[in-house]
């Protein structure tokens, strides 16, 4: 049962980099012009990406790792799959590989991480209830 819920919690992580690839494999011919803001509209669909990449994998690590090592490792799966990606990208018909892409997708994993860190400490925290001394008598 256990390997179950393990192999369960890497499909988020393998979707999206079954989608980053698919999606950098496009020829430029078939990708979409997004008239003057094509270029914002791309990189930050970039950061966006790699964002849920790097969440997608914060989630698929054991969660008996401390927090930082989960964030750590994260962030160096996604900086690793994005230079992959990139390499990828340069044999694809018309598209040019980037390290400046690279540095938008790291951008995004690290802000998603440290927003999802950030909230999974908050609800993983026990509440603080101050209980008031009792002012009258007992």
């Amino acid at each position: 049962m256990f390997a179950v819920r393990y192999l369960l919690r890497l499909v988020p992580a393998l979707v999206m980099m079954t989608a980053i690839f698919v999606l950098s494999a496009l020829p430029a011919s078939k990708v979409p012009t997004l008239g003057p803001y094509d270029v914002y509209f791309k990189k930050m669909a970039h950061a966006i990406g790699y964002g849920l990449l790097g969440v997608s994998y914060y989630y698929a690590l054991p969660t008996r790792l401390p927090r930082f090592a989960r964030w750590s490792m994260a962030l160096g799966l996604s900086l690793g799959f994005a230079l992959s990606d990139e390499f990828h990208q340069s044999f694809v018909s018309g598209r040019t590989s980037s390290i400046r892409d690279v540095a938008i997708d790291g951008l995004g994993a690290f802000l998603a991480l440290f927003l999802a860190a950030g909230y999974s400490s908050s609800i993983n925290r026990p509440s603080r209830v101050e209980t008031l001394p009792n002012s009258g008598p007992d």
